[in-house]
């Protein structure tokens, strides 16, 4: 027997928990290891290095490893683990009162976030405008990846946008558009509406259930957070094959979204990705109110 379970607390011998930081570590590294060359080589990638060039948590974060709260490791040391551990006649285990203390306030947003957006039906009619909305109005030296060529010319694109509209709810993908994009969106979202516009079905919004899940640890286990870092690197790429630049040498070919039959294929992938999401924000509501001694909702 390799663990054993009283109340909410998981008892792992050190055999278990040093196999599971083993394999944690392994699976991180198979994705850290291109970034981190490339980053020595000076070389960027749209696609791969997104994740770690928006969000904030460092490689050697993401493959640290925490087993979650309520979790007792046999035979460990804390300064193996860091400050928010304490040794037990049991073993090492994480002091979630302290981490409660210190980020609270940050803990109780996301937790109302996840909870609000998994209580929304998903809506699948946004057709990835937002990165054309990005680069809306812009000449080829103006965007973003201005390394990389646009797949229309700067007035089709406009056109593209116009004429499918622009439906963003989700403000960190809002706050990149145009100031002349701005307008043509059917939401003004803001970060004070967040918890009242985030739903379901959008891209951003799923691919930003890893920064969720590292923002809650080390309350969550790091499987937790290395499934959703999983599940948004696939998602990025349908967002990138579904923009205006033109990725096919990058071996991305384009999901059309100009066109009748690209945008069903953006909504069929949409859905998806929706579906994958639900239960990885069940997961991480489970493991905060697991942390927080709430009762299951």
């Amino acid at each position: 027997m390799t663990a054993r379970t009283s109340a909410r607390t998981v008892v792992l011998d050190a055999t278990t928990w040093r196999a599971r930081r083993a394999a944690h570590e392994h699976r991180v590294d198979a994705w850290l290891a291109p970034h981190l060359r490339r980053r020595r080589d000076g070389v960027r990638h749209p696609v791969e290095d997104f994740l770690f060039t928006y969000y904030s948590h460092r490689p050697a974060q993401l493959r640290r490893w925490h087993p979650g709260a309520g979790v007792v490791l046999a035979e460990a040391d804390p300064e193996e683990f860091g400050r928010d551990y304490l040794a037990t006649s049991a073993g090492v285990t994480l002091d979630t009162e302290a981490v409660r203390a210190r980020r609270g306030d940050s803990i109780d947003w996301v937790r109302t976030l996840l909870r609000r957006t998994a209580g929304r039906p998903a809506q699948f009619g946004c057709f990835g405008m937002h990165e054309w909305a990005m680069v809306y109005r812009q000449t080829q030296d103006e965007v973003r990846h201005n390394a990389w060529p646009l797949r229309l010319s700067p007035e089709q694109t406009a056109q593209t946008v116009e004429r499918n509209g622009v439906r963003c709810s989700h403000f960190d993908a809002y706050r990149f558009f145009t100031a002349p994009a701005r307008p043509l969106n059917l939401l003004q979202p803001t970060r004070e509406s967040q918890h009242d516009l985030e739903q379901p079905g959008c891209l951003h919004g799923n691919m930003d259930l890893y920064k969720w899940s590292y923002k809650l640890s080390p309350l969550v286990p790091s499987e937790l957070v290395a499934d959703a870092f999983a599940l948004a690197r696939e998602i990025r790429t349908l967002d990138m094959r579904a923009s205006p630049y033109d990725l096919a040498a990058l071996g991305y070919p384009p999901v059309a979204v100009e066109t009748p039959n690209g945008r069903a294929e953006y909504a069929a992938a949409q859905r998806g990705f929706a579906e994958r999401a639900a239960p990885l924000r069940d997961r991480l509501l489970s493991a905060v109110d697991n942390a927080l001694g709430a009762p299951d909702a």
